[in-house]
Order: structure tokens, then sequence, then C-alpha cells
């Protein structure tokens, strides 16, 4: 039996990962109508890196790079709606690992990220770097 605890560790392992699922997706659609709504439960997360905030960025987003959420959870409400993009989804990913394994549960992912909502000619803001919260 001994021979076989190394693939059942790594399959217990593959299991650890994949029950931290990808976010579900909220549409710009949607988001857009949050926004005009002005749902004070809503926080839109820009995972990139603070350049990439300043040049543009989802109108009152706020920024903490996916590298730095970890260390600035405090900055992140668990009691909002939490609608994470990067600017085309793996970032956002990786956020969404660190935040769901700290409780977050009120986590969406933007549909196409950055890309997609520049593509299709949505509002987008620049400007200096908001602080979360």
């Amino acid at each position: 039996m001994k021979r076989w605890s190394p693939i059942i560790a790594a399959a217990g392992l593959c299991a650890a990962t994949i029950a931290l699922a990808a976010p579900p997706p909220i549409t710009q659609e949607q988001l857009l109508e949050l926004q005009a709504s002005r749902d004070p439960e809503l926080l839109v997360l820009d995972v990139r890196s603070p350049e990439e905030y300043a040049a543009g960025h989802v109108p009152g987003a706020v920024n903490v790079p996916y590298d730095q959420v970890a260390q600035r959870l405090a900055e992140i409400p668990k009691d909002k709606d939490v609608v994470l993009y990067c600017r085309s989804g793996r970032r956002t990913g990786i956020a969404a690992e660190v935040l769901e394994s700290n409780g977050y549960t009120r986590l969406q992912h933007l549909q196409g990220d950055m890309e997609a909502w520049v593509k299709a000619g949505r509002p987008v803001e620049a400007a200096a770097q908001k602080p979360a919260g």
C-alpha cells in the first residue's frame, strides 16, 4: 500500500485545489446596472498592477494588485459583493483563490475582464489609485 500513497496524496491535493472553484461570472451589463443603482453592497476590485489601473479601469473600481491581496485583506470587506477583474482573467483567478481561502463568499468575476470591457466600448476611468474599502 505504501507504493500508492504518493498517488493518493496527489489526488487529495488536486481535490483541495478543485474545491476553490472560480467565482461565478457577472456580465458587463449586470455590473453596469449595479453601478447605476449605486448599490452600497458592491465593491469592484481591479487586481492588475497600479500602472495598468492608472492607465484605465472600470469606473469606481479600487486597485489591490493580485500579489498584494493576502497582505491587504483588511481593505477588502467580506460583507460586500466583490467583483474582481484583471486584464484577461489569470490574475483574477489567483486573487479569488486567496480571498476564498480567507472566507470570502460574495465574489464574482467580471466576464471578459478589462480586455472585453474596453473592446465593448464601456466607460473607462483613468486616474490616481483609489484606496480599497
